[in-house]
């Protein structure tokens, strides 16, 4: 395929597919006459061509064309083998069993189609047979096995290769089903980025392979490229895909000082990004070794269905006896091997459970273990963190109240002044009003001394006289001449007073906005069966108050230090499963104690992040609810699939063991639902996203 996406006069971007690497593609057009530069990105499939204006596009596109070709993935015609040699073999069989042929051309067929079906069921007779050897266990290729001899030993290689070609399909289908999902996860969470374009010492980019990108080192990122490493953008602004880190599926707008990660996609613009992270340390690389790491963590649900699964069988090598004993018919006894509850209960429940990390991966969302989904869709009762998860954790300046004479930009240029060189959140705060204000920030004296007392506040000197900028228990400290009326301020929310020369002149109101998107979720929380959701901050009771009635919480609890989350969360814990929400390292201790703990959001510190159970990497609190949503979605899935396996293999061992049908159609029926049930898993994938709309994040 071979499409011209846009062109200008010299410069020319072609969509081509071609089967040859990156850097081939780009040494064979830059080989062409007229060509001066080509840059082939993968992720788009577009090759950015400069060239000689006299050059046409006709014949660039003739040029270009040789290296075009439609990718074919290779299909496993290994694994395809068995079942087309049982297939054709029991036709051959049949036809020639049929036909009024020699005697001794009929007991070939015969033994060719012995030999076909032994060859062809080696891998599941060496498996079965191990198992009774090893681990003196019986297990699903154990009774598969047993079903194949009893055929042949009845004179029915007809039967023995059905059962082995059915048995193979139900594998290979299986087995596909199990590394799709696989596959999805790594298509979503990939970086497959092997190059990057570094700035050398000449301040020239140049590509290098990734392999060569180090901390410190500054890299560009134009159009349509995967961004290769973690860092900070120091130059240019563009629109970046993060929807492969956090799950948000619209775009942000990055510029200086903002942070990027590698496999997100620059849709447009550049950046010049300085790595702080490459290869195995990057976000997205730390995200995949969990997802991986999370398939080793077994849900009970998984441990009950393993546990069953090993009962059955011996139950199965039961009933084909008592068949036999009592009907003295082996065919009987062959539909009781051939029809087990093996397969369909192991396979589909390690499915779901394994499609259901996947989902929640696009989601923006790492899922440390599958018992987390069983555990989350028993939640009845969440516990939230203010600062950071209800809240977007960044305080902005509400209301100025000046007072002796002085006018509110008056009194953010003085606050500034004192909070210019701090890094408390609140000082912030107060700098991003002064800049949206356009108000000059003055010096402070020269050799001016800085105290920043923490827990009070800050003083310093501008002019000769000193400047405070703290809470009202500083002030009173300090002596400040005050008016009575802010007094009464201080029961109705955040304030920040500033002094100057010993003078109060204006209170600074502070507040933490909520999350957008948190009041949806909270009632979507509450659609799903989750009856209880709780508040714990740090912050004053009339704040606290005040967000848990405009968001209808159940309760809250204010004014609480770290080991007090704690013990919230064990007390809830007590005759609930719990679910604790938080972010910061205050958090990590209730976030280890609840039933599952969630980190959100991407100011999310390390330490939350090793104590929890869950990561939302994303800032969008809606993600909570689909969480919860799906692990309910998924349970019910495996229920289903319980169901199903038992009333369909239940019924054809009953239609067996009558008579009414034959192993072969017994076989059909187990194999079918195996790859029924198996399938419904799957869907957890495909299952409808529900899409919020999301603010584009402006880089000021």
């Amino acid at each position: 395929m071979l499409s011209v996406v846009h062109s200008l006069p010299g410069r020319t971007r072609i969509h081509l597919e071609s089967s040859l690497t990156p850097s081939a593609i780009e040494c064979y057009i830059r080989s062409l006459p007229y060509v001066y530069s080509a840059t082939y990105t993968k992720e788009t499939g577009n090759a950015l061509i400069h060239h000689d204006t006299s050059l046409s596009l006709y014949t660039l596109k003739k040029f270009i064309r040789p290296v075009c070709s439609k990718k074919i993935q290779p299909l496993p015609w290994r694994d395809f083998v068995p079942i087309a040699a049982c297939g054709a073999m029991f036709l051959a069989n049949w036809y020639i069993q049929s036909r009024p042929v020699s005697l001794v051309m009929k007991r070939i067929s015969h033994w060719a189609a012995i030999l076909t079906s032994i060859a062809s069921s080696l891998g599941v007779i060496k498996n079965g047979t191990l198992s009774l050897i090893q681990n003196r266990k019986a297990n699903a290729d154990t009774l598969t096995a047993a079903s194949i001899f009893a055929a042949l030993y009845l004179g029915n290689p007809g039967s023995a290769l059905v059962i082995t070609m059915m048995s193979s399909i139900s594998e290979l289908l299986t087995e596909h089903t199990s590394q799709k999902t696989k596959e999805y996860i790594h298509s979503v969470m990939s970086l497959d980025t092997t190059y990057a374009w570094k700035v050398n010492e000449q301040g020239t980019e140049e590509k290098v392979a990734l392999d060569e990108v180090q901390i410190g080192d500054k890299v560009i990122v134009f159009t349509g490229e995967k961004i290769p490493v973690d860092g900070v953008v120091t130059e240019g602004q563009g629109i970046v895909d993060e929807s492969s880190i956090t799950g948000e599926y619209m775009p942000k707008q990055a510029g200086k000082e903002d942070q990027v990660y590698g496999g997100s996609i620059l849709q447009d613009g550049h950046l010049v990004v300085l790595v702080e992270k490459v290869g195995d340390d990057t976000a997205i690389s730390r995200i995949v070794k969990l997802l991986e790491e999370a398939q080793d963590k077994k849900a009970p649900i998984q441990h009950m269905a393993d546990h069953l699964a090993q009962k059955m069988v011996p139950v199965s090598f039961g009933l084909a006896l008592m068949s036999f004993l009592f009907t003295r018919n082996v065919n009987r006894a062959l539909n009781m091997l051939v029809i087990d509850f093996v397969c369909g209960i192991k396979l589909s429940t390690a499915t779901a459970l394994y499609a259901s990390i996947g989902k929640a991966a696009k989601m923006g969302a790492v899922v440390k273990g599958s018992n987390h989904i069983e555990e989350m869709a028993k939640l009845n009762t969440v516990l939230l963190d203010k600062t950071g998860t209800i809240t977007e954790g960044t305080p902005f300046v509400q209301q100025v109240v000046p007072c002796e004479g002085y006018n509110q930009e008056e009194v953010i240029r003085l606050a500034s002044a004192a909070e210019k060189n701090s890094s408390h959140p609140i000082a912030d705060a107060i700098i991003r009003q002064a800049k949206e204000w356009n108000i000059e920030i003055p010096n402070r004296d020269d050799h001016a001394k800085v105290d920043n007392i923490i827990g009070k506040g800050i003083l310093t000197s501008l002019q000769g006289k000193q400047v405070v900028v703290g809470s009202l228990r500083f002030m009173k400290e300090l002596k400040i001449k005050m008016d009575h009326f802010v007094q009464k301020l201080e029961k109705d929310g955040n304030f920040i007073y500033v002094a100057y020369d010993q003078t109060l002149i204006g209170v600074i109101s502070i507040f933490d906005r909520i999350r957008v998107g948190m009041d949806r979720a909270v009632q979507k929380l509450r659609q799903h069966g989750i009856q209880d959701i709780v508040m714990l901050t740090g912050d004053k009771h009339t704040v606290a108050r005040q967000l848990a009635r405009s968001l209808r919480l159940n309760a809250y609890h204010a004014e609480t230090l770290p080991e007090d989350k704690a013990k919230f969360v064990k007390q809830y814990k007590q005759n609930r499963t719990v679910m604790m929400v938080g972010d910061g390292i205050n958090d990590a201790p209730a976030l280890a104690y609840a039933n599952i703990g969630v980190t959100m959001g991407r100011k999310r510190t390390d330490i939350a992040c090793e104590a929890s159970d869950i990561m939302i990497t994303s800032d969008n609190p809606k993600v909570l609810p689909e969480l919860v949503g799906l692990s309910k979605k998924t349970m019910n899935i495996i229920k289903q699939n319980f169901v199903v396996t038992f009333l369909i293999n239940g019924g054809a061992v009953i239609l067996g063991a009558l008579g009414i049908i034959s192993p072969v159609a017994g076989a059909a029926i187990h194999n079918a639902a195996t790859i029924g049930v198996v399938l419904n898993s799957a869907r957890i994938l495909w299952m409808g996203d529900e899409k919020f709309e999301a603010q584009i994040l402006s880089s000021s």
